[in-house]
């Protein structure tokens, strides 16, 4: 922003009054070209199928297998040592999950036993599919009473809980269908 003085920076000449090689500006390519390359560094940075490519066909179907559901590919290396260190964090986790999603089942408006099934079902499945050895999955109070909030201005859930309740239902599961796709994409 102002004067600058471009004598402190290194000429292309160097000391011996050689000139620095240079490097050649890559040819110009073609629009859809660029584009196409562009979207695959963008939405496949690591390239997660090149793993697939010259495999025969029953291979690609393991690895297929492995890259949506990961316990195949690390649960035939599980010891009895995992499974110790694992029963030990699952009771610990239990013993806060289960209180915390009854407490935020009651948040949602919700009976009670759907919160248990939301400290349980969610760890299970990530533990099947999930990727991250270190990452707790569950319900949120932020969620809960959002999901509340939301419905209470469409269906009272004390006059209709049954409405309520399907409600509430359809909305995990579109929201659901929505993560899952994201996940895909």
């Amino acid at each position: 922003m102002g004067n600058v003085d471009y004598s402190s920076y290194p000429s292309p000449m160097n000391n011996e009054g050689e000139q620095h090689p240079r490097v050649a500006v890559p040819p110009p390519q073609p629009f859809f070209k660029s584009l196409k390359y562009s979207l695959k560094e963008t939405f496949f940075p690591d390239d997660p199928l090149r793993r697939f490519k010259n495999q025969p066909p029953s291979r690609r179907l393991i690895l297929g297998l492995q890259y949506f559901f990961p316990i195949f590919e690390w649960g035939p290396n599980y010891t009895f040592q995992f499974l110790k260190s694992d029963l030990i964090a699952g009771i610990t986790i239990a013993s806060l999950a289960i209180p915390q999603g009854i407490s935020y089942a009651k948040l949602a408006n919700l009976p009670p036993i759907l919160g248990l099934y939301s400290s349980f079902i969610p760890p299970l499945i990530y533990a099947m599919m999930g990727s991250s050895r270190d990452l707790a999955v569950g319900t949120v109070a932020v969620g809960s009473l959002l999901l509340g909030s939301m419905l209470s201005t469409e269906v009272n859930p004390t006059q209709n809980p049954k409405l309520f309740l399907h409600l509430a239902f359809t909305a995990t599961f579109f929201a659901g269908i929505f993560q899952a796709s994201l996940g895909l994409f």
